[in-house]
């Protein structure tokens, strides 16, 4: 004989609902194979496990979005900052900038590579860095470097800082809606046990094949095991 298993997807519980709910909209509530409480609690379930899977889907579609914006707007801030530290290493090789002024912007006097700006973080850490130290070079006389100007590298920066602080911002709202849609499987799942243990036992006198017939109208899923046979649904 096939097995009873719960829906184990959050679209496969959704059906199930559904199913449910329908079935007591398609059949005489005093025919109805489980309880008009089971009944009702679908009703009210469905509406409000719709309503959290529409919102988890809406928070990662939003979130999919502004991620890969932010991509771009990273791969434009961390050529700026890129650009910036090169020029100010070649000025300080053509002693156009004392070398110990590098220590200005956290970089090493005698290293003339770039930091690592690979990844958002060092982004961040290391834009605020270059920013903070030009306007500490200026305020002490120095020249400003241009191509690219501070301004500029600021512009792409201040942009990409707050793509990445909202980007954090919905990814959260994301995280958080897929909590709720997991505590509420729970409710749902027991919902579901208990609407077909139901129509399991208002069906347990029947024969085998109109058993399950009956029960897969409700939407009670069954699976057969390896080797079983499955007879012809003209059969059943």
């Amino acid at each position: 004989m096939p097995y009873r298993r719960l829906p184990n997807t959050n679209q496969a519980r959704l059906r199930s609902l559904q199913q449910a709910v329908n079935m007591g909209d398609y059949v005489d509530l005093y025919d109805l194979a489980f309880s008009y409480k089971n009944w009702e609690d679908a009703k009210t379930m469905l509406v409000r496990y719709e309503r959290a899977l529409f919102e988890s889907k809406q928070c990662s579609d939003n979130q999919f979005k502004t991620s890969k914006q932010l991509q771009e707007t990273a791969k434009m801030t961390r050529l700026y900052v890129s650009h910036f530290i090169q020029v100010l290493n070649m000025c300080v090789q053509r002693n156009e900038i004392k070398a110990e002024y590098k220590e200005l912007y956290g970089l090493d006097p005698s290293n003339f590579t770039v930091p690592d700006i690979n990844t958002d973080d060092g982004l961040i850490e290391w834009g605020r860095r270059i920013i903070d130290g030009e306007q500490k070079r200026l305020a002490k006389g120095g020249t400003p470097i241009y191509n690219p100007a501070i301004a500029k590298v600021r512009v792409h920066y201040d942009i990409f800082v707050e793509g990445y602080n909202n980007q954090k911002i919905l990814q959260n709202n994301t995280s958080r809606s897929i909590e709720n849609v997991a505590e509420i499987n729970k409710e749902v799942d027991k919902l579901i046990l208990n609407i077909w243990d139901e129509v399991e036992k208002k069906f347990e006198d029947l024969s085998p094949q109109e058993k399950l017939k009956r029960c897969k109208e409700y939407g009670l899923i069954y699976y057969y095991r390896k080797g079983e046979v499955v007879p012809d649904e003209a059969d059943q």
